[in-house]
């Protein structure tokens, strides 16, 4: 079949022209093992939301604190902010590695390192070494959340590939569930076991990984970027059509990948760290991918997320079983929230759910101010419950955009060869949100209390203002087409024309048997 016939139909409807309705999630036994290999790479996230809450748990147990001799002040920020400070260190060398190695090397590297950095941390016997571990941890974290969620929007069946994406950040809340209830059980043990078990159990996705991920298919994308064009069929094929290589959705697929990773190269002149901003199109993604990383750590969440015990103590809730207990029903909350718009992100669109998000945001996190204000004038303990209530509503609010969108959009919206550049500047910017955070928010409550609130009522309201103007609709798109609509209509002109003249009798310029196992692309 020729490439012209795959693209025969409207180019408005892009890929879902050729899905076929009969092969789904639940009934296609390669899809289901395509997608078991994808929840692999989404733990990823949970590693990520593990440590989050841990070091919340944490600083609720009196035996870890007695045990670091009571940390307080910049010491506290310097425990909650080295991982980040790691995580920085890697980021010069993460694109790279993704880019190079291919993904799934990448994240073998960053799951050894960090399991390296967990025994450290388990083992720990004063603060020094808790703070090399944490390094440690976040230096491999890196890497592997650098490649991570770029596999898997690459590797996805199209169907279902904004969905699986939206739920790689949305799972930090099974990895703070975790953690939550983990410290809630081994508080009452009364020895260091009580902090060293769930240090421990922080290592189990990435043991996981270091076992498992170099059997997972590698991203067709780079295949074709490294010249593997035969296996990048392959790759296509076996999972998305059942190992039919003539199949319309496969040579539709394949076809826009060349083209785009062809028009990047030439027409767009998407290498190197200078294209990031050389052209309007790329300005554009950049100013957006920036924005919403610092709106992700700047929203007001930051204070719950790394320090909930210190908003406890501003009203009255001091009792050790107590935060636990809320920290454990928050992030079950949280994941029912998140995991639930990850599902709804091609039926509601981005934007829907990004101003929806912000909205509510907005408006909870006015009432929890209030409530706090109230609650210090007053004492009055009914308050300090009304703000409990609207840091859960607060928090619904935040799932619907800024847990599954934050990743799965800047992924998308980034053309191949810039992915994981830009990706990486991304969790860079994060990082030095979360490191701002994790310094001036102790600081900040411990002198302001309720009134630092303020501050984040007023930069919620830029946020929505913000979010109105400059995000772009992408539902129903692939990556490829995605890419093109931030470049105009010239790019996505020369996208089209570039996937009608790709033809099928190219596919095959490498030597070797056409026949695809798992096994063939574990040795390549």
């Amino acid at each position: 079949m020729g490439a012209g016939a795959v693209v025969a139909g409207s180019h408005n409807e892009g890929y879902l022209q050729f899905i076929d309705p009969a092969r789904t999630w639940y009934n296609n036994k390669r899809i289901i093992k395509l997608n078991a290999w994808i929840v692999l790479l989404l733990i990823t996230a949970s590693t990520n939301g593990y440590d989050g809450s841990l070091m919340n748990s944490f600083q609720s147990l009196p035996l870890w604190k007695s045990y670091f001799g009571q940390p307080h002040g910049g010491k506290l920020g310097l425990l909650n902010a080295i991982q980040n400070i790691g995580s920085l260190a890697a980021y010069p060398f993460a694109p790279y590695l993704s880019d190079g190695l291919g993904r799934r090397r990448t994240i073998w590297i960053g799951a050894t390192i960090m399991i390296v950095g967990v025994a450290i941390q388990s083992a720990s016997q004063n603060l020094g070494m808790f703070i090399a571990a944490r390094f440690l941890i976040g230096f491999g974290l890196t890497f592997a959340s650098n490649s991570a969620p770029m596999l898997v929007t690459e590797l996805s069946y199209p169907l279902y590939r904004a969905q699986l994406t939206a739920l790689y950040n949305s799972l930090w809340y099974s990895g703070n569930i975790i953690a939550s209830w983990t410290t809630f059980g081994t508080e009452f043990i009364p020895n260091n076991w009580a902090w060293r078990i769930p240090s421990i159990l922080q290592g189990l996705p990435s043991v996981l990984q270091f076992f498992l991920v170099l059997w997972v298919p590698e991203s067709p994308r780079w295949l074709v970027s490294k010249g593997h064009e035969s296996r990048a069929l392959q790759t296509l094929a076996y999972y998305h059509a059942d190992g039919d290589e003539t199949d319309p959705l496969v040579l539709y697929e394949f076809n826009e990948i060349k083209a785009g990773i062809e028009l990047d190269r030439t027409v767009a002149a998407n290498v190197g760290w200078k294209s990031l901003y050389r052209t309007p199109g790329n300005r554009k993604r950049m100013t957006i991918i920036i924005a919403i990383a610092f709106f992700s750590q700047w929203s007001g969440n930051g204070l719950v997320s790394y320090y909930l015990n210190a908003v406890f103590d501003t009203i009255g809730i001091t009792n050790t079983t107590i935060q636990l207990l809320i920290t454990g029903i928050l992030a079950i909350w949280n994941l029912f929230w998140a995991a639930g718009a990850s599902f709804l992100v091609e039926r509601l669109g981005r934007r829907f759910l990004f101003l929806t998000s912000a909205s509510g945001m907005l408006v909870f996190f006015v009432f929890q101010t209030v409530c706090s204000a109230r609650f210090a004038v007053t004492g009055n303990p009914a308050t300090a419950h009304a703000v409990i209530a609207f840091i859960f509503l607060f928090y619904a609010s935040y799932d619907l955009a800024f847990t599954p969108l934050i990743v799965a959009y800047t992924v998308e919206i980034l053309p191949y060869n810039l992915r994981a550049k830009g990706f990486n500047v991304f969790n860079f910017t994060i990082s030095l949100a979360l490191i701002f955070n994790q310094y001036v928010n102790p600081v900040a409550l411990g002198k302001l209390g309720w009134k630092y609130y303020i501050v984040y009522c007023c930069w919620l309201a830029f946020e929505l203002v913000f979010l109105y103007f400059f995000i772009v609709e992408t539902k129903n798109l692939s990556l490829e087409e995605t890419s093109a609509l931030f470049d105009g209509e010239d790019a996505t002109r020369a996208m089209h024309n570039a996937v009608t003249e790709v033809r099928h009798d190219d596919l095959h310029d490498e030597k070797g048997s056409s026949t695809y196992t798992p096994t063939n692309e574990l040795k390549a």
